[in-house]
């Protein structure tokens, strides 16, 4: 979940950035209810995916120099506990095996 809401945010983020309506980074912190420090992470990780991203001082505001576009997609699928033990030998998804979801991050799922 934490890496959803990472996501979210960062979706969010690009948003207001590509209408230039993001305000002063406290400003921005406050509306997006996370610390001014996580508003700078989030606009490190657009700039690690290729954002040049500038700040205007007289309307203070943030903006993308170059041009600059990113899509997001979520998708949830469901797979049945025959799935299950195929794609993992029958051991993360069931009680008596449980891994936290932590363990499991980073996995790539091929279905």
């Amino acid at each position: 979940m934490k890496n959803l809401k990472k996501l979210e945010r960062l979706q969010q983020l690009h948003q207001r950035i590509q209408n230039e309506n993001t305000g002063s980074p406290i400003d921005m912190a406050k509306y997006m209810n996370i610390s001014e420090r996580s508003i700078h992470n989030l606009i490190d990780e657009l700039k690690i995916l290729g954002a040049e991203i500038c700040y205007k001082r007289t309307t203070k505001t943030y903006y993308y120099c170059n041009d600059f576009k990113i899509e997001l997609n979520i998708s949830l699928k469901v797979i049945t506990e025959g799935d299950a033990r195929n794609l993992y030998g029958g051991s993360y998804f069931f009680k008596e095996n449980y891994f936290p979801a932590r363990f499991l991050q980073g996995t790539k799922l091929y279905l």
